[in-house]
This record gives C-alpha cells, structure tokens and sequence, in this order.
C-alpha cells in the first residue's frame, strides 16, 4: 500500500482474496438433498424424545437405550464457525505457502542411518540431519558424544518462488514435511545405502530432493539437492539460500578451553584457508567461492564440502557469543548462510558432503581437501617446526602402541639431545664470563668514573681473549622456535585426548589433584600437581642458572635476576594450572633434562681451569678486527670525544 492509496497490486490481492472465499464458501455450504436428510433426523430425535417423556415413571429408573447415531453427523451450535475458521487457515497456508500447501501437514518421524562411525538422525520435517553421534567417542562425563543435537541446531533452505501476482515469497523448507523414500539403514565396511527426501510442488513431477548416502567406515555422508521441474518454480535469478546453525555442546572438562579452540574455518576456491578469530564473535561476508565451511570444536568438527562446483560467493559465516546465557551445556554458536547456486533448468542437482568427525591430522589428510590447515599448529615458523620436526617424531613413536605419557617421555629425551649441542655452548658462554668476571670487576672499579672508556676497555678485553658476551643469547634464540611450536602442538593434538598416566585421567586438560572449594583469580579452584613440579624444577632450573653468572652483574641487574628466579615460576604455576597436563608434563620432564645436561657439562666436560688457561693464551695472539667491532670501536670514540667536548663547555 501506497501512501496515498491502494496500489495496483493490492488492488489485484484484494479481489484475488475476495473471489477465494466467495469459492471455499460455494463449496462448503450443504446441497439441497442434504438439508432434506438433516429435517428428517432432526424430526426422529424429537420424536424419540418425547416417547421418552411420556412413559410411565415406574420404568424412569431403567436405562433407555442409546440412540443409534453410527451415521449421525455431530452437529454443534458453533459449527458454522468452526468451518469458517478452518476456511480461513487453510485460506492463509495456501497464501502463504501455494502448491507446497499440503506439505505443511504431516507428522514428524525420525530415521537413522548408521555405521562403525557415525550415527546420523534425519527427519522428514525440512528433511534436514537432526543429530549426529560419534561412534568410538564420548564425552569427559561418559556421555555419548554428540556432534550437535536436533534442539540445538538448524538447517533450513529458503526458496524464492513465483506467485499468482507476478511477484515472490520465500519459502523455508524447516517448515514442510518432506515425503520419505527408503527407510532407516546400517552399513558395514562393504556397502553403502542411500536415503532420499522430497519435497512435492503440487505434482509428482515437480519436487526438491534430499538425497543422503553413507558407506562403510567412513565419517562422510552423501548430501546431494536435486530439483525437478523447478525451472518455472524458483524465481529467475535467485540461488537457493541454505542456513545452516548450531550450538556447539560441551563436550570437554572446560568450557575456557574449548573457546580458544572452537571457531568457522573456511577455504576460497583459490586456496586461501581463512578463520573467524577464536577469541571473537562477528560476522563475515566471504570474498568470492568457497570450497568448504567447517565448525570447529575443540577436537571434533562438522564440515560442508562442495563437490564438483563451489558455494556461491554470496555466503557469509558468524560466530555467536552464548556465554552470557550461564549454560553448561553449549560452548559458542556457529551459523552459516550459503549460496547454492540454481541455473533455472528442469533437472538440476548440487553435490556436497558432510564431514563429521575427529580432529584428527591423519582423517583430515586422508580426505584431501586440507581440512588439516585447521589444525592450529602455530603461525609461521612455529607451525614449520612442529610439521617439519614435531609432528613426524610423535607420530612415529605413536605407531609402536606406547601409552601417550611415555611417547611424550620419549618425545622430549630426542628433543633435548637435538638440542644438547644449544646447551653446551650456552653454558661455554656462561663459563667464559664467569672466568673473565674478576678482571671485568678490575675494569669496573679503574673507570668507574668513566662510562665510555669502561666500555671500550670492556670491550678490548673481549676481543682479546676471543669471548664473545652475546653467545649464550643465540643458542637460547635457536631454541624458541622448538619450545613455542611445542606449546601450541600439545593443547591441538587430539592424541592427547582422554589419554591417561599416571594420576592424571586425561592429558588433554588440568590434572586437578585438589579442589579448592574456591576460586583463585587467574589461578582456578585446583591444584594441577604436573603444573606445581612444573614451577618447582623451574626454580632449581632458573637457581642453578643463576649460580652458573654469579656475580656477572651487579646492583639492578642481580636484583633483577633474583626476583625472577621467583617470579617466573610462580607465573608460570599461574598460566598452566588450567592448561593441558599433557604440556606441563613436558616442561617438568624438560627442566629435569636440562638441569642433568648441565650438571654433566660441569662435571666432566668443561674444565674451567684449562678454559681460563686457554682464555689467557689468546691475549698473545694478533686478532683482527671484525667490521662490526671496528664501526662499535669508532662510535665509542665519536661519542667520548662528544663526551669531552661537553666538559669543556
């Protein structure tokens, strides 16, 4: 409507509407011979009543028989009414829906279809997948682990239809009953069955079809649309419009944990692999087709693939933010809205598949299609090292069927004889400064006064006994990579996953030895016990270290290191109290190795004598300055002569 009347196509609505019920009124009003027929019944019950009336009242106590009322219509007062009322919703759905009408009538009923994996419930009602359970899986409290469930998810297509007036109406298929053609089915390793789903459009030659396939031992199902005799149904120009929406079900011990790990994942045609940011909730137009849409969860996931040709660019995925309802039963929202595309033709057909299953690198991989990027194994060189170094070594040791606590074991020992040649030279560096430290004190009381001559003396006495003060730092450099990349494989290797040792039940997450009753800021309400050896082998690590450079520094510097030799521990014991013990275990069983390393550096390799005498000897020979050390030498320079300029002024 207009503002300034009725327009056209009201006008054409109005009478349309009009000339509809002036029909449903035609043919629901009686036809003469049934008048006739309700006159006489009418006049059979009066009459029976008043024989009933007029008998004797010795026989009022005797029950009358029942009137035979097999072929009597129950007619009420209001049941004019009632029929209009009737008219109208029917009126409305045919309205509202066309020549899906009748499909807005039916019943819903569920049907299974199953394997060794995967345990997936369809329903006529949309036709959509309601639930999924993973086989071989369960939940931290025993449940049976559902991928996500028919309350708590959605799954819809919108289709843009002509109408009677030359116009369109959306139709959403989660609102009509779809005609089923199989039945519920188990498949083992040898075959596969389909099950098809349709939605009729008036006729038996016009409908949309769902068709599902599963094979044996397999995490994929075969989702296909197919729409015949469509070509003059959905409106040209207009793709089809899935939605599809779920709240991930908590599955793990914590829900903090599987928030950092549970987001959209999304690969372009071009590609590109591409995620929302775990930590936020937005929305996200894609950039042009994408291959896949995968919803993420902490060590499962639920992913569409496109076959043989891409979603349409038109789609767009968002992460939801559900931790304000308080629910211990949901982790995060995921939805998306996918443009399929419809080329208008009378027999067209869309392949996807679904793939529901574990995180898992090797299932991932096997499928081709690198749903592995997901895998968050760290950025840049971090993820190099751990699929370069990290990865192959775990996964071999994983192939001899050792428990997952001592491939860790295992797993550090290799790690740290790698990098015992780091150590060593670390701690050659260490040895040589503390050999040098007395003549270092020498200098720093002769030209106390004098900063700049102190340096350069500091500096002279470096060159000549061929110690260099920055060589401890590089082999600690060399290491970061390794210790960083280690720190993002653990919490993302699903081989982790309610795997136990020792006290603790799954290195997955927290080994909680004692709940505290109460919440700690930032620290939790239990104590992990592998996070508390953790900290305390840091604090022999981090002493012993600063026994090895005793005396290296001096006023703020060696307060400095004192306090850090508390302080990181301690946050340290605050940061993985609720990370995964799997990667606790490692750091305690690493800060053991090490101190051992060093202790057998001290013992027998390093003799700190014969390295004094050898520190001496260099003294006597000639060495050439380096460019670096020429250009420091002559900024030293520069800046004292500056120095003295400013004195004389």
């Amino acid at each position: 409507m207009s503002a300034k009347g009725f327009d056209k196509n009201s006008i054409i609505g109005l009478v349309l509407i009009g000339a509809i019920l002036l029909v449903f009124s035609i043919l629901n009003s009686p036809s003469e011979e049934e008048l006739k027929a309700q006159k006489e019944k009418e006049a059979q019950e009066k009459a029976k009543t008043e024989k009933l009336a007029d008998a004797p009242k010795e026989h009022a106590t005797v029950d009358a028989p029942a009137p035979d009322t097999t072929n009597t219509p129950e007619i009420k007062p209001d049941s004019t009414g009632l029929v209009k009322q009737d008219s109208l919703k029917n009126l409305e759905t045919l309205l509202k829906y066309g020549a899906f009408a009748e499909a807005t009538q039916g019943e819903e009923q569920n049907y299974v279809i199953e394997n060794e994996r995967v345990k997936v419930t369809l329903s006529n009602k949309g036709g959509r997948i309601s639930s999924v359970e993973l086989k071989g899986f369960h939940t931290y409290d025993s449940l049976p682990l559902m991928l996500f469930n028919a309350d708590s998810s959605r799954f819809n297509i919108e289709l843009t239809v002509n109408d009677q007036t030359g116009g369109t109406r959306a139709i959403n298929t989660e609102d009509l009953f779809f005609e089923v053609e199989g039945k519920s089915f188990s498949v083992d390793q040898s075959s596969s069955k389909s099950i098809s789903f349709k939605l009729y459009h008036g006729s038996k030659d016009r409908y949309l079809e769902y068709k599902y396939s599963l094979a044996g031992d397999s995490y994929l199902v075969d989702y296909e649309i197919r729409s015949v005799g469509f070509n003059d149904v959905i409106s040209t120009g207009f793709p089809y419009y899935m939605n599809w929406s779920m709240y991930t079900p908590n599955q793990e011990k914590t829900i903090d944990n599987q928030l950092r790990r549970s987001t959209i994942y999304y690969k372009y045609t071009t590609g590109d692999i591409d995620y929302i940011f775990e930590t936020k909730y937005e929305k996200e137009q894609m950039e042009t087709n994408p291959e896949w849409i995968m919803f993420k969860q902490q060590y499962f996931n639920a992913t569409l693939l496109s076959t043989d040709v891409p979603f349409g660019s038109d789609s767009d995925i968002e992460t939801i933010d559900i931790t304000g309802n308080n629910s211990k039963n949901y982790v995060k929202g995921m939805s998306a809205n996918i443009s399929i595309p419809f080329e208008g033709g009378t027999n067209e057909s869309f392949k996807m598949q679904y793939y529901f299953g574990p995180n898992r690198h090797e299932d991932l991989a096997m499928l081709e299609r690198d749903l592995e990027e997901s895998l968050d194994y760290g950025w840049g060189i971090f993820g190099w090292t751990n699929m370069i170094l990290i990865r192959p070594v775990f996964d071999f040791l994983n192939g001899f069927g050792l428990s997952i606590g001592w491939i860790i074991l295992l797993l550090t020992l290799i790690i740290k004889t790698i990098l015992f040649p780091i150590t060593w030279k670390t701690y050659l560096s260490s040895a040589k400064m503390r050999v040098l430290k007395p003549e270092i004190t020498e200098l720093n009381e002769k030209y106390k006064n004098d900063a700049v001559k102190k340096q350069q003396a500091t500096m002279a006495l470096y060159r000549q006994t061929g110690v260099n003060p920055l060589a401890g730092c590089i082999p600690l450099l060399i290491q970061m990579p390794i210790l960083f990349a280690l720190f993002r494989f653990f919490p993302a290797t699903f081989d982790l996953r309610q795997k136990s040792f020792l006290w603790a039940e799954d290195l997955s997450t927290y080994d909680s030895v004692y709940d505290l009753g109460f919440n700690i800021p930032m620290y939790g309400d239990h104590i992990s016990l592998f996070t508390l050896l953790m900290a305390i082998s840091m604090i022999f690590y981090t002493r012993i270290n600063s026994q090895m450079t005793s005396g290296m520094g001096e006023g703020a510097m060696a307060s400095q290191m004192k306090i850090m030799t508390w302080l990181m521990p301690i946050m340290m014991l605050f940061f993985f109290n609720s990370y995964a013990a799997g990667l606790s275990f490692y750091y305690l069983i690493a800060n053991c190795i090490t101190i051992a390393q060093q202790f057998v550096i001290r013992k027998w390799i390093v003799d700190e004598d014969k390295l004094h005498a050898k520190i001496q000897a260099n003294k006597t020979k000639t060495k050439k300055k380096s460019g670096f050390a020429a250009k420091l030498e002559q900024r030293m320079k520069e800046a004292q002569e500056m120095q003295q300029k400013r004195k004389k002024r």
